[in-house]
């Protein structure tokens, strides 16, 4: 559920909000309108006049499940955290399924500093997308910024496993090796990034690492 950022340039969305407003001031409860100029709005990052407009739309349909998913990105854009970590719940109240709002929420609580939370989060998102390589590379780059490194070899291991083209799974995995000073293992990393196509001139400066 992205907004789709059209090749626009920023004076074409300017031009677009001008021409909402005029649109909403003349069919004030019309939530199509509503959602494109809050779309318009984050594009040209005026954070709070989306988030006002996304909260006018939930005024008219509380359960609008778009504008409850970007109001809660608005808010972390504005370092609402309390207010983003509700309405992602709210949200997946009504669609606990939602892959971005699940992770949305995990990340949520990771910049609250709620690390439990935030594994438990991490953790549900790989029981609901078990093959799901971002699911894992999400937990995983959690557990390493924990130092918790066998546990993140695992999950990187599984990202790449069901994603083995990803230059950043290969890339990461040699990273939490190398932290832990195993150099030939991260070695070993590279070389399986490249015999899965990435192509080695993009790896020179982690080879350089593992000498």
């Amino acid at each position: 559920m992205a907004v789709c950022a059209q090749a626009q340039t920023p004076q074409q969305w300017r031009d677009s909000v001008s021409t909402l407003i005029e649109a909403i001031r003349l069919h004030p409860k019309n939530i199509t309108l509503k959602l494109q100029k809050a779309e318009a709005n984050i594009n040209l990052q005026q954070w709070e006049y989306a988030r006002d407009e996304y909260s006018d739309v939930l005024r008219l349909d509380e359960h609008n499940l778009a504008a409850l998913y970007f109001r809660a990105f608005c808010h972390v854009q504005l370092n609402h955290l309390d207010m983003a970590k509700a309405d992602y719940q709210q949200f997946l109240s009504i669609s606990p399924r939602h892959f971005e709002a699940n992770m949305g929420l995990a990340h949520v609580y990771q910049k609250l500093g709620r690390k439990a939370d935030a594994l438990d989060q991490l953790n549900l998102v790989v029981q609901l997308f078990p093959d799901s390589a971002e699911a894992y590379a999400g937990r995983a780059a959690f557990e390493t910024e924990q130092q918790q490194y066998d546990v993140a070899l695992y999950d990187w291991d599984e990202a790449i496993r069901l994603h083995p083209s990803e230059a950043g799974y290969h890339v990461s995995k040699a990273d939490v090796y190398l932290r832990q000073g195993r150099r030939k293992e991260a070695r070993a990393a590279l070389d399986a990034a490249v015999a899965n196509g990435v192509p080695r001139a993009s790896l020179l400066d982690w080879y350089a690492r593992c000498k």
